[in-house]
Parts: C-alpha cells; structure tokens; sequence
C-alpha cells in the first residue's frame, strides 16, 4: 500500500506538466482565416453586402433653395433687473430676419426697435425672466412688437443670439 500511496514529493516529481500551446494557435488561425473569409463574401456580394449598382454614383436629389433672407442685427439691450432678484442685469442681443427687399427700412426704424423691446422687457416680471421655459413665449411677444412697429410683412422672425441672466 505504501507504493500506491506516493506524492509527487516522493517520486520526483516537481513541476505540473505544462499544457500544449496547439489549441490557442489552431483557435487563432482558424478566427482570423473566418474573418478574411467573411470579408471576401461580402465584398464580393455573396452575403447581401453590397448592393447591384453599388459602383454606380447615386444620382443626388437637388435640394430645394433656400429662401431668399436678410439678417438685421440689433445692439446688444442691458436691462436693470429690480432688487431681490437673483441677477442684476439681462443681456440681450437678437438678429431681425427680414425680407431682403425690406432690410433697410427695418435698419432705418432700429431706434424705435430697440426701445419698444426695451420698454417690454423692463416691464416683464422677473419670475417670466427666471424661468427656463419662458424665452419661447416671451420670444412671441417681442416679435409681435416688432411687427407692430415696422409694419405687417416685414419681419418674419426675431432669432435670440443672447439672453443672459448676470
């Protein structure tokens, strides 16, 4: 029994036997030859890859003009906030989008611009200037201002550069 009963201590025995590398570089051989053999089907269109007529340029859609338009720029507006409020100014700066053909009169009429937002905005409650989700309606007023001093037709929107709480 005591023969039967050997270590690996008592036969010689010291290291583990080391396992073959073979299945490591057969399992590497085989992914990368799959891999070379998956991109050569669907290059050469036998998996749905490519399309007939890939070679052939698509004919490109001609997008539809944009319209003709004109951009009047308005000096930047510093509004005083009231006492207690979180900030003590509003910066505001917004650009006219106008008719080309009228670009000039509503330029000419800039002064009475400026001071019909700025009358607006002075009287504009502060929590209506506090709340994030207040600029799309306050945005409407101003432009129906706008449109009321220039002249119906005139301005087609007014596009919000700046508007600063500080």
């Amino acid at each position: 029994m005591a023969e039967t009963d050997k270590t690996p201590e008592d036969s010689g025995e010291d290291a583990p036997k080391k396992s073959s590398k073979l299945p490591l570089i057969l399992g590497l051989v085989l992914a990368l030859a799959g891999g070379g053999g998956g991109f050569f089907a669907v290059q050469a269109g036998l998996l749905g890859g490519a399309e007939e007529g890939a070679d052939e340029p698509a004919e490109v859609e001609e997008a539809e003009a944009l319209p003709d338009l004109a951009f009047v720029p308005m000096e930047t507006l510093v509004v005083n906030l009231p006492a207690g409020a979180q900030a003590d100014h509003l910066l505001f700066t917004a650009q006219l989008e106008v008719e080309p053909a009228h670009a000039e009169e509503v330029a000419n009429l800039m002064p009475r611009i400026v001071d019909v937002l700025n009358g607006y905005l002075r009287a504009v409650k502060l929590s209506e200037l506090e709340d994030p989700t207040a600029l799309i309606r306050l945005r409407a007023q101003m432009l129906r201002r706008v449109q009321v001093v220039v002249g119906e037709g005139r301005v087609k929107d007014i596009l919000i550069m700046e508007f600063v709480l500080n």
